[in-house]
């Protein structure tokens, strides 16, 4: 599985805010964000339904990776794709780390890796409580 999911009956703007709650209380946050809805209409005048991506860190992780393997840079932050998937509904997508870990046999990296997908996996859980 290389991404945790959540469907959530909010609109997007207060799916996002939400999550970002759910980050903070385990010391990540989002450290990017793209409309991609937006870029697709400027670049190719193509519509598409309100589609984000945020990059999602935790500089002790990112810390603990780039020391292990500095070229591992290439693979942070990790992605998180959230979009309308029907009308006042969103979908959460996080980023496995797991899918990062996989190309690497760097301990330490693998370490991080590991803590930060269970907090991801508990972002998730705290997202889909009401």
């Amino acid at each position: 599985m290389y991404a945790f999911t959540a469907e959530l009956d909010l609109p997007m703007d207060q799916a996002i805010d939400k999550l970002k709650a759910a980050l903070a209380s385990h010391k990540l946050g989002v450290v990017s964000e793209v409309d991609v809805q937006a870029i697709m209409k400027a670049k190719m005048n193509h519509d598409i339904a309100p589609y984000k991506i945020l990059g999602i860190c935790g500089p002790g992780y990112a810390r603990r990776v780039i020391e292990a393997d500095p070229d591992m840079g290439a693979l942070l932050p990790c992605g998180c794709a959230v979009y309308e998937s029907a009308p006042g509904k969103t979908r959460v997508a996080l980023q496995n780390p797991n899918t990062v870990a996989a190309v690497t046999d760097k301990t330490a990296a693998l370490e991080a890796m590991t803590e930060a997908r269970v907090a991801l996996e508990q972002v998730i859980g705290n997202l889909l409580k009401p």
